[in-house]
Formats: structure tokens, sequence, C-alpha cells
């Protein structure tokens, strides 16, 4: 009788609770406007949490090549100094809020402007499995001279580097 007792005492006072990972319902959309087509403009996704949480703060950054841009507007959130010519890390910081506890995610991805269909999209480098380091065959050693920029010397400029037969050399003096 005791164990009886004791296995309902365990089955009505435990209760296991699943985790909620709020940030595996996350998302972002890139939206598509026809009068700024080439303008990187998201949208924060909650699929199927902004009915348990009490609020939601998205934090999006873009970055290029030459620095990185925070979005001008709300929900579109709009980066116009970014260029369909552009290779961007897109990320976002949120901030969930429930009633108990506060949540911090983060994501990111690559992204590049698809010129045939008019759209941002992810960067796919699913393909890649290897890079190789290029080796150098046939190198040869012929004594021309070139400056920093590629352009061939007649002679040795005094004071300045230049590249001889691979390597980099400075002529002091005549």
């Amino acid at each position: 009788m005791k164990k009886v007792l004791l296995a309902l005492l365990v089955s009505l006072g435990l209760q296991t609770q699943a985790q909620i990972n709020y940030c595996d319902s996350l998302s972002y959309s890139i939206v598509i406007d026809s009068t700024t087509w080439n303008t990187l403009m998201v949208t924060g996704n909650a699929n199927g949490i902004s009915n348990i949480v009490n609020s939601i703060d998205w934090n999006f950054t873009a970055c290029t090549a030459t620095g990185c841009y925070a979005p001008q507007g709300n929900d579109p959130y709009s980066f116009p100094a970014i260029y369909p010519s552009d290779t961007v890390k897109l990320c976002y910081d949120v901030v969930i809020y429930t009633a108990n506890t506060t949540t911090l995610c983060n994501h990111c991805d690559s992204l590049v402007y698809d010129f045939n269909s008019d759209i941002w999209v992810p960067l796919d480098t699913s393909g890649i499995n290897s890079i190789n380091e290029l080796t150098l065959t046939n190198t040869v050693m012929d004594n021309r001279m070139y400056d920093l920029l590629g352009r061939e010397l007649k002679e040795a400029p005094i004071g300045q580097m230049y590249i001889q037969n691979r390597k980099k050399y400075i002529k002091l003096e005549k």
C-alpha cells in the first residue's frame, strides 16, 4: 500500500516541464520592395512565441568589407548604405522578455544579392569542401624589377621598395 501511495504522490507532485528555447523560434525575412529593390530590408519573425512572451526587442546590424551599419527605420529595418555588389554579414541580437525570464539570442548570416531574381539571398557555402593553397610552378627568374603597384622599372629607385625575382629590395644609395 505504501508503494502505491508513493507512486500516486510522485505522479501528482512532480511535473516535468519542457524547457522552451525561444531562440529556435526566431528568424528574419528579407522584405522585397519594388521601389527600393536594391536596399537591404529585413523584418524579425517570432514564429509561434509572440503570444507567449511579454515583449521582444530586435537589434539588427549589417556589415560589409568597409564597415558595419545600424538600420534606419523599424520593422522593416532598412539598410540604405548596403549595395547589391556587397557581401553582407547580417546579424540580429534579440532580447525576449517573459514573466519569469529574460533571454538573449543572436544569429548571423552572410547575404549576397542575386541579380537574376533581384533579391538578397543567403550565401550558400554548402558546396565548399576544401581550400587548397596555390603552388607556384614555372617561376621565372628574369631579374626584371617592379614597383609595388606591379609596374616594370628600368632601374632600381633609390630609397623606394621594389621587387626583383620575387623578393623585396630597397636601394639606399648609388
